[in-house]
């Protein structure tokens, strides 16, 4: 059954992501977007990962996302808009991508996972806390990183543009 579910929330996810690049609407991709979230969120609380989880809903969707939507949503007309990115946006967007995906693809290929799986249990919030601030400071800084990007980007959405000829 968990590998039914995990098969689902993939899906789930994958559309969603695929959903957003896919979109030429900005309100369609931030509800894109939700799905993807939200496969991802489903994916941690399957792994047993609930303050991941947790994380995910309350800062991603709960936040991160919303602020996209109202900053759309309050631009004069730009939930009609259709987004045409320029020839510079889209090589930058291909660049960042396959960046991405390499760095993802060497991380899975080097990592050496365990032969047995970590026994489940609670962990606490000290331990976590210490953990994140020690051992994974790196990668905790990085995902703030990630939330400052999705706020600029809320924010380079969000300003007004001149319009060209003839475009009310």
């Amino acid at each position: 059954m968990q590998a039914i579910l995990f098969y689902i929330f993939a899906a789930l996810t994958l559309a969603g992501a695929i959903g957003v690049v896919a979109s030429r609407n900005i309100v369609r991709a931030a509800v894109q977007l939700l799905l993807a979230l939200l496969g991802v969120a489903a994916l941690y609380f399957l792994l047993g990962a609930e303050f991941l989880a947790a994380v995910q809903l309350v800062i991603y969707v709960g936040g991160t996302l919303v602020l996209i939507i109202f900053g759309v949503m309050l631009t004069a007309r730009a939930s009609q808009k259709l987004l045409n990115p320029s020839r510079g946006e889209q090589i930058a967007g291909l660049v960042s991508a396959v960046v991405v995906l390499v760095t993802l693809i060497a991380s899975i290929v080097t990592t050496r996972f365990p032969d047995q799986p970590a026994p489940l249990g609670r962990y606490s919030l000290q331990a976590l806390g210490q953990d994140l601030l020690g051992d994974y400071l790196l990668p905790f800084e990085l995902a703030s990183l990630l939330l400052l990007a999705v706020m600029i980007g809320a924010a380079y959405l969000a300003k007004k543009r001149p319009h060209a000829k003839g475009e009310v």
